[in-house]
């Protein structure tokens, strides 16, 4: 793969002074709300950043100039997880008969499906990331190794100062600093790919989350040993024609276990787990190397025979096509030219 052909990094810069372009400028990024203020005319809303190329997280600095109220609710739900840290000034969510106040040392997390109000004071200006609902979601679901059906809920208010959630904002910073002063490096999808999932892995990890239990369990080394044996001979031999009575086989144990410990540890049956990792393999790749003549090849090299099938499981698991995939990482390249 050429690296100039490869999505880089995208600078944002806005100033508006008036309510409607403040609120459509930042629409774009984190999705629908109401955006009020008592002194309209005072709006002097100032954003700048950087999307990154491959997971569309967005990392900046925003300031509104006066004081303002956004809403958010079931009519006007976010597109993604919204991450604030004032740098001076402070900030105050509503969230479900609970404010919270948020300074220096404390960020929040808006996260989607929620009903909140968020009122920023005039002089706050703050750290601003914005992780794509799509983009945490696949990344929760392979550190898990299943699908998620319920909504990932983050705790909303995030120590920016001790433990893992101050090192995840000083991380959070550092990168918002590099971006700032140029994207020679993070903006090759190459390197920044590792990153950009680390990124989220981080903020899933150090922040209490609707599925926090599920992931400490998993770091515990609690796997049956015909589990590990199992899972690693799918992972190693995925591109071939495997059957269940070859997995049975690597597994040493019989069908009715088998089948048992993958739903109690994966969710899934065996044969469900390896198409799910070949999807994700799929995937990969197309990220690696995003030319539409590539598809077929790349599906029927991890064992999709039927296309039309491939497509449609895709997009389940993606909610959207291949085709749709290369498509938004061309619209990502050429918005970056």
């Amino acid at each position: 793969m050429n690296l100039n052909e490869s999505p880089r990094c995208r600078g944002l810069l806005a100033d508006r002074f008036d309510l409607a372009g403040a609120r459509a400028w930042m629409a774009a990024i984190c999705g629908p709300h109401r955006l009020d203020a008592a002194r309209p005319e005072r709006i002097r809303f100032h954003h700048s950043g950087n999307v990154l190329p491959t997971s569309a997280i967005t990392l900046g600095h925003v300031e509104y100039g006066t004081d303002v109220t956004i809403g958010v609710g079931e009519e006007a739900t976010l597109d993604c997880y919204s991450l604030s840290l004032p740098l001076g000034g402070e900030q105050e969510l509503d969230l479900a008969g609970r404010r919270l106040r948020s300074d220096p040392g404390l960020g929040l997390v808006l996260s989607p499906d929620q009903s909140q109000r968020l009122t920023i004071a005039g002089n706050c200006r703050k750290l601003q990331v914005a992780i794509p609902r799509r983009a945490l979601v696949e990344v929760l679901e392979a550190l898990l190794e299943r699908s998620v059906v319920q909504p990932l809920h983050f705790e909303p208010q995030m120590d920016a100062v001790d433990g893992a959630t101050g090192a995840w904002w000083r991380m959070a910073r550092h990168l918002t600093d590099e971006l700032a002063r140029g994207a020679a490096l993070y903006g090759q999808g190459l390197f920044s790919r590792d990153l950009e999932s680390a990124f989220i892995k981080g903020l899933l990890l150090a922040q209490p989350n609707s599925y926090s239990d599920e992931l400490q369990a998993r770091q515990a080394p609690q796997l049956p040993h015909y589990l590990v044996r199992a899972r690693d001979f799918m992972r190693t031999h995925a591109r071939e024609n495997l059957c269940l009575e070859d997995i049975e086989r690597a597994a040493g144990v019989s069908r009715f276990k088998l089948f048992e410990g993958f739903r109690r540890h994966f969710g899934v049956s065996p044969m469900a787990f390896l198409k799910r990792h070949r999807l994700l393999a799929v995937r990969q790749a197309l990220l690696d190397d995003h030319s539409p003549r590539n598809v077929s090849a790349i599906a029927m090299a991890w064992g999709f025979t039927h296309l039309g099938r491939f497509s449609c499981e895709y997009r389940k698991l993606f909610g959207e096509p291949p085709s749709a995939t290369l498509q938004r990482l061309a619209a990502q390249r050429d918005a970056s030219c």
